[in-house]
């Protein structure tokens, strides 16, 4: 279920492409899992619940969707991997709680090309058969995508390959809705993106602000509130963990200092908090929690 609020006079929805199983490992790379455990307990397989949050709003330049999620293009295989339930249009059906679908969507930012935030990005023309024509799941927005993300996800090295799939936007090439920008972005009125390397090459994370107030969309910046609270813990999916750091290190001091909402995309516990003092350092303090989410666990 989507929750809503205001930034100032900016409406946000945190909606969701659902969740997902992933092994632990890949969120906590190399903190042993004696500690991380701590955090959140792993299943009989080492797998954690992770959530493919996007974010939902309405500016006067249009309608702006960060991330679609994993979409989809999933077959019976892909959704037992991930464990998956078989319903289909998780993102559409919290779309259009929240009063709005896909046709009325004009922007789609990717943060980057990783396939469980822009496979939502297409989708097949006949949902039942993955053999018809790729689409636009969003067939009247333009799709943002920074510079040096497309050339890494066009040619994909021995690691990165596994995750960067051409049918998530190949077919908005041939569409002319795909658009190529380099580094930060206002994107309307209170909203900017700003690139912060580390997970990838040019990944991205986004500000609303207004009257005062900010909320920071994170993405694979940070995706899980204990990645903020300790910069030393560092996602295997991170090509560069010392940029990693010191990008968050740097969203971090922005975020303390304007006493910003985050919104984590990726935590199976914390959807949103703020920093807070701590013994050591700042600390996410949660404002939201998956079981405190409407129709959460």
């Amino acid at each position: 279920m989507p929750y809503s609020l205001k930034i100032g006079s900016i409406p946000c929805h945190i909606v969701s492409d659902g969740r997902q199983l992933v092994d632990g490992g890949g969120f906590f790379g190399l903190v042993p899992r004696v500690l991380w455990e701590r955090v959140i307990r792993p299943d009989d397989k080492n797998r954690i619940p992770v959530q493919m949050r996007s974010l939902l709003i309405p500016t006067s330049a249009g309608l702006i969707l960060l991330d679609p999620g994993q979409g989809d293009k999933l077959t019976g295989k892909d959704r037992m991997i991930f464990g998956m339930d078989d319903s289909s249009q998780r993102l559409a059906a919290d779309l259009g709680r929240v009063g709005f679908s896909p046709e009325d969507v004009d922007f789609v930012l990717m943060t980057h090309l990783h396939a469980d935030h822009a496979g939502g990005c297409t989708r097949w023309s006949d949902p039942a058969d993955p053999e018809s024509e790729i689409v636009p799941s969003f067939p009247n927005a333009r799709y943002l995508i920074q510079r040096i993300e497309m050339a890494e996800a066009a040619f994909p090295n021995e690691r990165t390959r596994g995750t960067y799939f051409p049918e998530n936007w190949e077919p908005l090439w041939r569409t002319g809705q795909l658009e190529i920008v380099d580094g930060d972005q206002e994107l309307a009125p209170g909203v900017r993106s700003v690139t912060a390397p580390g997970h990838t090459a040019s990944i991205q994370a986004v500000w609303v602000e207004d009257g005062g107030e900010s909320l920071l969309f994170l993405g694979d910046a940070c995706s899980w509130a204990a990645h903020m609270d300790r910069l030393a813990w560092v996602p295997s999916f991170d090509l560069d963990p010392m940029r990693s750091i010191e990008g968050k290190r740097n969203l971090r001091r922005e975020a303390l200092d304007k006493d910003a909402l985050l919104v984590f995309q990726h935590d199976g516990q914390i959807v949103t908090g703020r920093l807070r003092p701590g013994p050591r350092g700042p600390v996410v303090e949660p404002e939201i929690t998956e079981e405190a989410w409407p129709g959460g666990a």
